[in-house]
């Protein structure tokens, strides 16, 4: 399998870049399945989402983390999480 897995990959990466992401739209919906909604309503939704975090934001209702410490934090758990794989 893995033989094949890696053909595969050789004759996607020879793709246009809008043909990989063709194929990598076909291979998410074929793991997750079709959206529910359409592209406008979950558009729609996530600019709800932002407008809220923004509203927040202003409001003084978050709390602000200073980018380089956020990427700490972050590489931190990546760092642990490939650890625990690793094991």
């Amino acid at each position: 399998m893995a033989a094949i897995l890696k053909e595969i990959e050789t004759q996607a990466l020879q793709l246009s870049p809008q043909e990989r992401g063709e194929l990598i739209h076909r291979l998410i919906v074929s793991l997750e399945g079709v959206p529910k909604d359409s592209p406008e309503a979950i558009a729609q939704a996530w600019g709800e989402e932002i407008a809220r975090r923004v509203a927040d934001m202003e409001a003084g209702r978050t709390q602000w983390i200073p980018a380089d410490e956020a990427m700490s934090r972050i590489r931190a758990r990546i760092g642990a999480a490939k650890a625990a794989h690793a094991d």
